[in-house]
């Protein structure tokens, strides 16, 4: 699936290594998914998307991601396309239920032996009465 034909860019300048070149190219890339009308993803899978990324979708239902990592705006756009994408395919991933299960036989003799074992540790600490 490649989201990178949905998603709409905004650049702006950003802050960090560069020197000169910080202040005159913008190389800080935004980039913007709109999750309701994407055409990549069924109505299921939006819905899974909007509970397990809420956090990182705007009041516009906008899926919103920045980097400013690279020097270059290119690096950026590409650095933004695969966040997008692995959070999206990080969302889509239904975790197993998981299955209650009773311990052994083995593993319940070693806990009343260790039981015990303590209790007769504290026996021997007493005092010995006569």
């Amino acid at each position: 699936m490649d989201i990178s034909t949905e998603i709409w860019f905004k650049t702006a300048r950003s802050g960090g290594k560069g020197g000169q070149n910080v202040n005159k190219v913008e190389t800080m890339v935004e980039g913007y998914w709109d999750i309701t009308m994407s055409d990549l993803v069924s109505e299921q899978q939006k819905i899974l998307i909007k509970e397990k990324l809420a956090n990182k979708i705007n009041a516009d239902g906008y899926l919103f991601v920045k980097s400013q990592t690279e020097r270059s705006q290119l690096g950026n756009k590409q650095e933004v396309i695969r966040k997008i994408n692995a959070f999206v395919e990080k969302a889509l991933i239904i975790p197993k239920k998981r299955k209650p299960t009773k311990p052994g036989k083995a593993a319940k003799e070693k806990r009343i032996n260790t039981k015990k074992k303590t209790g007769e540790l504290k026996e021997s600490r007493k005092k010995v009465q006569r």
